[in-house]
């Protein structure tokens, strides 16, 4: 018992120091939320998402159990980091018709690059106060075999939101996870007690999800996010999809935006995370005839380059066909001629809904 307490007390130290916001320590086992994921990735609902169906040698999902995709852990050490900034939420329309880029994609640098330095520093300091030769550590930022808002539940972070995202009473749910598997075996009883639920009867962000991807509290159908239609999704959008979108070209925050406990969010002090300029309500006619140079340039180092430029281009013609702004049509139409036959299609689309 002592020296779990004194192996958290380094980790509490060390993830302070690195500039994390909280942090917390999980035990691996199997828990109660993660008995719904193979249901959830038979029903279709993880979308093209190929990586959420990743299989160890016995043919289980690896994101169905830690014990099984990692079994020398012992234990994990989740931190997570503040990304809120001082703009306007998407529910806050601008004067003229303008894209949405996602919050947590706004900053200089790639949050998973950012958060990860820092993670890499909290391991260190743990390596180097228990010198075992046999420790194993492993450190992942939206990259392990690991659903890392169930581990941060357990690791008292926050609880799952009906959004299903992790929410902290005191920092709300613009927050990015790290977690860090360990070998090391902290005694039962003294890592963190659950946060509990506090969404209560609240469904506001089930209500007000435009393509209904929230099929019922706690339960994302992938399929219908916009956040994964405007980043992960290849290809033409389904037509029956696209009004749902509105102006979003990157992620969507809206089911964050409505949350009550994101109210008096506080904001970072991380400079990384700190907005762009031009990335804050973006112009749709710049992200639609973005060249090839331009958009290397502009999201080098940003997730932005997740839906590659296409992706990009297209979510920005959709958004134009969404705005009801005739002022995009000689655009449009010049976009029909266009070389990628994703960004041609959703351009006559666009020009259709205008018309």
């Amino acid at each position: 018992m002592q020296q779990s307490l004194e192996i958290q007390a380094v980790v509490t130290k060390a993830a302070k120091d690195a500039g994390f916001d909280l942090v917390g320590i999980a035990q691996v086992e199997d828990s109660p939320e993660l008995e719904f994921f193979p249901r959830w990735i038979a029903a279709g609902h993880a979308g093209e998402m190929k990586y959420m169906e990743a299989r160890d040698e016995q043919g289980r999902l690896k994101r169905a159990s830690l014990a099984h995709a990692a079994p020398w852990a012992r234990s994990v050490i989740v931190c997570a980091i503040n990304y809120n900034s001082d703009q306007p939420y998407s529910t806050v329309s601008p004067v003229e018709p303008r894209g949405w880029i996602s919050r947590y994609a706004w900053g200089a640098q790639d949050y998973h690059e950012a958060t990860l330095r820092r993670l890499r520093e909290v391991e260190a300091a743990v390596r180097s106060a228990y010198q075992y030769p046999d420790l194993i550590t492993r450190s992942y930022v939206d990259t392990g075999p690991v659903v890392e808002r169930v581990i941060a539940k357990y690791a008292g972070i926050g609880w799952i939101g009906k959004n299903t995202c992790i929410i902290n009473q005191k920092l709300g749910s613009w927050i990015f996870l790290g977690v860090i598997l360990t070998s090391l075996d902290f005694a039962a009883g003294v890592a963190n007690v659950p946060a509990p639920d506090r969404c209560g009867t609240c469904t506001r962000c089930i209500d007000a999800c435009p393509t209904e991807a929230l099929i019922a509290p706690y339960r994302l159908d992938a399929n219908k996010c916009i956040a994964y239609l405007t980043i992960e999704k290849r290809g033409p959008i389904a037509e029956e999809l696209r009004a749902g979108m509105g102006r979003h070209v990157f992620g969507c925050d809206i089911c964050q935006d409505v949350c009550p406990w994101n109210r008096k969010a506080p904001v970072t002090k991380a400079e990384e995370f700190q907005p762009q300029d031009g990335l804050v309500n973006p112009s749709l006619e710049w992200l639609a005839d973005m060249s090839a140079e331009e958009f290397r340039r502009t999201f080098r180092a940003s997730p932005v380059r997740r839906a590659k430029r296409s992706g990009l281009r297209r979510n920005a013609v959709v958004a134009m066909g969404n705005s009801g702004e005739r002022k995009f049509l000689p655009l449009l139409r010049k976009l029909i001629g266009d070389e990628d036959e994703v960004v041609s299609e959703a351009a006559a689309w666009a020009i259709e809904t205008l018309e």
